[in-house]
């Protein structure tokens, strides 16, 4: 037998409703498929999805971590980090590639 990792990673678009746990750290609670994850983020991992959330008009995030202690109706995700990118309309795509083709 080998040995591996389980590493979970949730995809978002909102921004969660947060509280504050010691040292400005943010914990909140994401529902996938009735399974309720909690996560608690430091204050510059959790400003990435404030500043997503101002800056882009659609954007999605990748909250990426380990799987952790079970808790009701779910479970734990340990040292959670979170990437963000700007969503982008297919009408913007398509613009976008039909511009850098011709010279």
């Amino acid at each position: 037998m080998i040995t591996g990792k389980i590493e979970i990673t949730i995809k978002i678009n909102e921004l969660p409703q947060s509280k504050t746990v010691e040292n400005g750290w943010q914990q909140f609670d994401v529902d996938c498929d009735g399974r309720i994850i909690t996560a608690t983020v430091k204050p510059k991992i959790w400003k990435k999805l404030t500043d997503a959330a101002s800056d882009y008009p659609q954007w999605i995030a990748a909250i990426a971590g380990k799987l952790g202690q079970q808790i009701e109706n779910g479970f734990v995700l340990e040292e959670p980090n979170i990437q963000v990118f700007e969503r982008k309309t297919k009408a913007e795509a398509t613009a976008t590639a039909g511009t850098t083709g011709a010279a």
